[in-house]
Parts: structure tokens; C-alpha cells; sequence
């Protein structure tokens, strides 16, 4: 829901610092990979029982996350980037509740799983949505210049990163949280259907 309105923020001192990592030979596949190492860190850290820790790299990671799409921009944007991009996100926001669980099974273990399911669920309709998106050649820029067709929803990026800075800063209120986000995901998910029943009828 917020992502249109944050690329506007974040993409010019983005690419103003994409830019400058080209210039320097670094590649966007090296910052997406990166990212991901930085993400999966987090996720450890909450595993060993050090969710406030984990916000630097957490924050980091995201921070790689939006700049490898700056680097591409400023080289030359490839499909094998666009793919190795998106699949680095979901295992990034699968890793982070994953950490939550292991940090304490017992009390986050269901929240925790239903909150994976959702996330799941959601990834589904995206990715599904973004194949037939791409079959009838759409385009849309309402998330910035990406590889694959963004759909808009309830929840997005930037909410689900504010999501897991509270998890990390108030770790003990992750059963609700993970419940009430888990449930919004779902009303985004499938939100997402009847969009795809709308835009892409029988033909």
C-alpha cells in the first residue's frame, strides 16, 4: 500500500548511490546477494535470541535491497537479476519469521507457522498474477522500474519491513502481531484473486 508513495522517497539518493557502486565495478547481483546474507544474519541473530541486535543487518539487507535495483539501472538490467532478486525476497521474509519460531517454538511455533502460510499464500498470487501479467505484455512503473509486474495490495514491502522492526523491538508480542499480519495477508492475497478475476477474464 505505501511502496509507491516510499520509491518516490528513497529512489533518487538510491540511484545517486547505484550510480556511484557501478562506477566502482560492483554489480547488482553482488549487492542482492548481499543483501540476502544480511538478511539471513538477522534471522540468526532472532534465533539466538537477539531480535534488537538483528535490526542492523535486517535493515541493511533492505537497505541492498532497494539499491541492487539502482546498480541495474545504472549498468544494464538482466532477467537472471530480476529473478535471483525476487527469490532472495521470499527467502528473506520467510527467514525472519523462521527466526522467531526457533527463538522460542513453544510459544511462537503456531503464530509463527500460520504467519508462513500466509506468507506463502500471498507469494502465490503475486507470482501467479505476474506470469499471466506478463503473457498479455502489461506494464506498470507504480512500484518503480521492475522485472516483474507489481501488483499493489493491503500489504507490501514497506509494511512487511515495518512489521519486522516491531517484531524485533517488541519480540515479546510476536504471537499477535504474527496472527494479525498473518490474517491481513490473506485479505491481501485474496484481494489479488479477484483482481485477476477482473483483469484477466475468459478469453
Amino acid at each position: 500500500m505505501l511502496d509507491g508513495w516510499m520509491r518516490r522517497l528513497i529512489d533518487p539518493p538510491l540511484d545517486r548511490l547505484g550510480r556511484a557502486l557501478a562506477g566502482r565495478g560492483v554489480t547488482a547481483d553482488t549487492v542482492t546477494l548481499a543483501g540476502l546474507a544480511l538478511g539471513l544474519l538477522a534471522a540468526g541473530l532472532i534465533a539466538l535470541g537477539e531480535p534488537a541486535l538483528a535490526l542492523i543487518p535486517l535493515l541493511g539487507s533492505r537497505l541492498a535491497d532497494g539499491l541492487d535495483g539502482a546498480v541495474a539501472r545504472a549498468t544494464a538490467k538482466t532477467d537472471f537479476g530480476g529473478f535471483l532478486d525476487i527469490v532472495c525476497d521470499f527467502l528473506f521474509y520467510g527467514a525472519i519469521p523462521l527466526g522467531f519460531v526457533l527463538m522460542d517454538p513453544a510459544a511462537n511455533g503456531a503464530a509463527g507457522a500460520f504467519l508462513l502460510a500466509s506468507f506463502y499464500f500471498n507469494g502465490a498470487t503475486f507470482l501467479g498474477f505476474a506470469i499471466l501479467a506478463e503473457r498479455r505484455r502489461m506494464e506498470t512503473r507504480a512500484r518503480g522500474l521492475k522485472s516483474l509486474y507489481f501488483t499493489g495490495g493491503l500489504l507490501e514491502g514497506t509494511e512487511t519491513i515495518a512489521f519486522f522492526v516491531a517484531l524485533c523491538v517488541w519480540p515479546g508480542w510476536f504471537v499477535p502481531l504474527a496472527w494479525a499480519f498473518g490474517m491481513l495477508c490473506f485479505v491481501t492475497a485474496v484481494s489479488r484473486i479477484l483482481l485477476a478475476k477482473k483483469v484477466f477474464p475468459p478469453e
